[in-house]
């Protein structure tokens, strides 16, 4: 059935991504993020990097826009966890693209902006 958001849940669900940019966060090279998208509702895993294990829960806010929540454990054994709200876009080679504005609710303080792209294998 054809969903508002049919065509942004397709754009995520059973996608893999990895960072563009991500200057103030734990995230980077070597994290990869699985997305799962059913009827809006939105689940991710992700490792790699600084990351030895982390997942997002969250929603589809409208066309191209989402809100996350996400957690982690690092690879020094710090627990964090944050908010993120994203847009999701798509860039001139065709990959899906995510953008976010996110902050840390719990184990860090501050936030900032990152990107990422689809990781096509």
């Amino acid at each position: 059935m054809e969903t508002p958001f049919s065509s942004l849940n397709e754009r995520l669900h059973n996608r893999r991504f990895t960072v563009a940019d991500n200057a103030q966060g734990l995230s980077g090279t070597g994290t990869v993020f699985h997305y799962h998208v059913q009827e809006g509702a939105i689940s991710s895993t992700y490792q790699g990097g600084r990351i030895r294990l982390g997942n997002q829960v969250g929603r589809v806010t409208g066309p191209d826009t989402i809100e996350l929540l996400f957690q982690c454990l690092t690879t020094e054994g710090e627990i964090l966890s944050g908010w993120s709200r994203g847009t999701v876009g798509v860039d001139h080679e065709g990959r899906t693209t995510l953008s976010f504005v996110w902050g840390w609710l719990s184990g860090a303080t501050g936030g900032g902006e990152s990107h990422y792209v689809e990781l096509v294998v």
